[in-house]
C-alpha cells in the first residue's frame, strides 16, 4: 500500500496523467471511514467502559495539546498571520483517517497487537483540535465569531465524523457475530481499497507540492517538526494510559497526523481568510508522506523503547 503511494508520487512527478475518477476517490474514502468505524464498534462491544477510561482521557488531552504545539511552532518558524497559524493548528489538532488506517495495516502485517477500540479514539480526536484552533483565532477582526456555529456543525456533521461515529455505533450495537455478515465487503476488501486510495493520494501530494515553492523550507520544517513533537506526545500519553506497544504506536501516528478532510471543511467556513495553499501543502504534501515513510516506524520504535 505504501509502495503504491510512492509509485504514484514518482510517476506523477515525471508528468504522468495517472489519477482516479473523483467519484471513485470519494467512494473509497466513504468505504474506508465506514469500515474503520465498523471495526472499532465491534471491538467496543467486547470492552468494558472502565477499561478504556484512561485511553479516552489521554486522547482528549491530545486533542487540546496538539493544536497548541502546532500553533506555537508555526508562529515561531514562519512569518504568518494568527489566522493562518490557527488554520494550521486546526489541521494538526485533527487527524488523518488514512494515516491511521495505514498504521493499523502495518501493525497487522507485522503481527503486532493493537487494541481494537482505537477507531473510537480516532473519532474522538477529530473534534477537540478544531475547536481549540478556532478559539485561538476567535478575537481576530473578521475572524471566527460569525463562523463558529457553521464550522462546528461542519466538523461534527461532516462526512468523516458521521461515517466514523455511525460505523462505531452500528458495530457496537450489532456485535461481532452479526458484523460477520458484512465482513466479505468491509474486512476482506479493506486492504485493496486502501491501496487504491493511497495511489490517488500520491497523485494529490505532487499536485499540492507547489506550495513548497511559495513558502520554502520553513513550511517543510513545520510539516516535519510538528508531527515529531505531537507524535512523541501521543506515544508518551498512550503508554502512560496503559496501551500496548502497537496501540501506543497508532495513537502516536494519529497525534502526528494532519487532517485533510474534516479540518479543511471547518476552516473554510470559520476562517475564510486563511490561505488554503498553506495548510493543504503542509498537511497533504509534507506531513502525510512523512508519517507514512518515517513516522510509523519511528513511533513504533519509540513505543517499544518506552515500554521497555
Amino acid at each position: 500500500m505504501i509502495l503504491a503511494f510512492i509509485v504514484a508520487v514518482f510517476v506523477t512527478a515525471l508528468g504522468s496523467d495517472l489519477h482516479l475518477p473523483k467519484a471513485l476517490s470519494t467512494s473509497l474514502s466513504i468505504y474506508l471511514l465506514l469500515a474503520i468505524g465498523f471495526k472499532g464498534g465491534t471491538a467496543l462491544s467486547q470492552e468494558s467502559m472502565g477499561g478504556i477510561v484512561w485511553p479516552l482521557l489521554a486522547t482528549v488531552a491530545l486533542g487540546v495539546i496538539t493544536p497548541l504545539t502546532a500553533y506555537v511552532i508555526a508562529k515561531r518558524v514562519m512569518t504568518i498571520s494568527r489566522v493562518d497559524a490557527s488554520a494550521l493548528a486546526a489541521h494538526y489538532g485533527s487527524v488523518s483517517a488514512v494515516t491511521f488506517a495505514a498504521s493499523l495495516t502495518v501493525m497487522a502485517e507485522s503481527g503486532i497487537f493493537v487494541e481494537g477500540y482505537t477507531p473510537a479514539l480516532l473519532a474522538l480526536l477529530e473534534i477537540p483540535g478544531i475547536i481549540v484552533a478556532l478559539t485561538l483565532a476567535a478575537d481576530q477582526v473578521g475572524g471566527t465569531r460569525v463562523g463558529w456555529a457553521g464550522a462546528l456543525r461542519e466538523a461534527i456533521l461532516g462526512r468523516s465524523i458521521v461515517l466514523l461515529a455511525g460505523g462505531l455505533l452500528i458495530g457496537w450495537i450489532a456485535g461481532p457475530q452479526r458484523m460477520e455478515l458484512v465482513d466479505p465487503l468491509f474486512k476482506d476488501l479493506f486492504y485493496g481499497a486502501l491501496t487504491l486510495f493511497l495511489l490517488d493520494l500520491g497523485v494529490s501530494v505532487v499536485r499540492h507540492a507547489s506550495g513548497l515553492r511559495v513558502y520554502g523550507r520553513r513550511l517543510l520544517v513545520v510539516g516535519t517538526v510538528v508531527p515529531l513533537v505531537n507524535g512523541t506526545l501521543g506515544v508518551t500519553l498512550a503508554t502512560f494510559a496503559g496501551l500496548s506497544v502497537g496501540g501506543a504506536t497508532v495513537v502516536g501516528v494519529m497525534a502526528a497526523s494532519a487532517s485533510y478532510i474534516a479540518a479543511p471543511a471547518a476552516v473554510r467556513i470559520a476562517l475564510p481568510d486563511a490561505n488554503p495553499t498553506l495548510y493543504l501543502t503542509a498537511a497533504l504534501a509534507i506531513t502525510f508522506p512523512f508519517n507514512l515513510i518515517v513516522g510509523i516506524p519511528l513511533f513504533f520504535w519509540m513505543a517499544g523503547a518506552f515500554a521497555g
